[in-house]
């Protein structure tokens, strides 16, 4: 299956948008449309931070692992996701990168390791699906970012 790609342009520097996505217990507050019930193990941060989720797209639910693998401050957090008894398998990766007006490119690319036949038969769809909500993610995450960020600083 063809990776899922979304991003956005934030204002905040690489650094302040890095610390952010580093903290496991952050990705809770942009991407609870979606993922629920969130349950935390690991360090809060950084390489072994993880989190079990309850995923509903579509009409399913299922229980996704989510574990930090590398990261490459300020640059750069990969995923591994582990769900369907680990017939799904996938990375989500998210990079940072400055602009040269100031502020941050940041984008989340979602990519299939290993997919259950139901997945690839309706790869269009699971597609579809992911990058909407992925989307929404990306514009909840630019303002959960202006919340971190003036609260740092009050």
């Amino acid at each position: 299956m063809r990776p899922v790609i979304v991003m956005i342009d934030v204002p905040q520097p690489p650094e302040q948008v890095y610390d952010f996505l580093d903290v496991m217990a952050h990705h809770e507050r942009f991407t609870n449309h979606y993922l629920t019930d969130w349950r935390y193990s690991g360090p809060g941060r950084g390489i072994g931070s993880c989190a079990t989720v309850t995923a509903a797209l579509g009409g399913t639910k299922a229980d996704v692992t989510i574990k930090v693998v590398e990261a490459d401050a300020p640059r750069r957090i990969m995923e591994r996701n582990v769900s369907a008894a680990g017939r799904r398998v996938a990375h989500g990766i998210y990079t940072v990168e400055p602009l040269q007006a100031g502020g941050s490119h940041v984008s989340f690319t979602y990519t299939w390791v290993l997919a259950p036949l139901a997945d690839r038969l309706l790869a269009p769809v699971v597609r579809a699906m992911m990058r909407r909500a992925n989307r929404t993610a990306m514009r909840r995450l630019a303002a959960e970012l202006d919340n971190y960020v003036s609260a740092a600083g009050s």
